[in-house]
């Protein structure tokens, strides 16, 4: 399939880099669709300030949902190591950024995941693609807690996988019940991270803050 590439200026090089690809047949067809929406909403979606608007939700929804296109087990394969280590590793201050299956509106915020060895240990940089690949998805939070869960779970056989997200849902903030400071936090655990003093020693790393 053709695809288009959207460029952005790298400051440091002094040049452009590509950094998105997007389906022209699928921009086409989305943005076909906005178009009808904007005018169904009231808006003329060819004065100057809409004109663009279509091609440019398309692209921005084909990039807020690549995770579809994204197996994360692969992810974990690419950079898995044995190690002789058997102590907890924890990836904490995740940044997240998702979608609400049910308003298509954003969810934000962090996620803290946590792994045991079992012989085998994974680049810490995957971790964090393995996260971005499941919110790069329409999503609902307590699903998405599990998938990282059980990816790292499945992937590395770990003694335990620990996994907490913290995140706020614009879906809550900008409409409905409209409480803008709300947070909802999420859990899943595996192994090791069932017995209370693991489970407490993870929560105690992922609230220290080092000086």
């Amino acid at each position: 399939m053709e695809n288009n590439t959207l460029d952005a200026f790298d400051e440091e090089n002094e040049g452009y880099v590509k950094i998105d690809r997007y389906n022209t047949a699928k921009t086409v067809s989305i943005s076909s669709h906005y178009t009808d929406i904007l005018t169904q909403l009231g808006e003329d979606p060819q004065r100057e300030g809409l004109l663009k608007t279509p091609e440019r939700v398309a692209k921005a929804l084909q990039y807020l949902t690549h995770g579809y296109d994204i197996k994360p087990d692969e992810i974990l394969r690419s950079a898995m190591f044995k190690e002789d280590y058997s102590q907890m590793v924890v990836v904490k201050d995740i940044e997240v950024y998702s979608m609400c299956e049910h308003h298509m509106l954003p969810f934000f915020g962090k996620a803290h995941v946590a792994y045991i060895p079992n012989g085998h240990i994974v680049g810490l940089s995957k971790i964090p693609r393995v996260v971005d690949a499941f919110a790069r998805r329409l999503q609902v939070q307590e699903r998405l807690t599990n998938e990282i869960r059980d990816c790292i779970q499945d992937t590395l056989d770990p003694a335990g996988v620990a996994v907490v997200i913290e995140c706020q849902h614009l879906c809550m903030a900008m409409r409905g019940i409209q409480k803008q400071n709300s947070v909802t936090t999420t859990s899943a655990f595996t192994g090791e991270f069932a017995k209370d003093k693991t489970r407490a020693e993870f929560l105690r790393l992922i609230t220290a803050r080092l000086h």
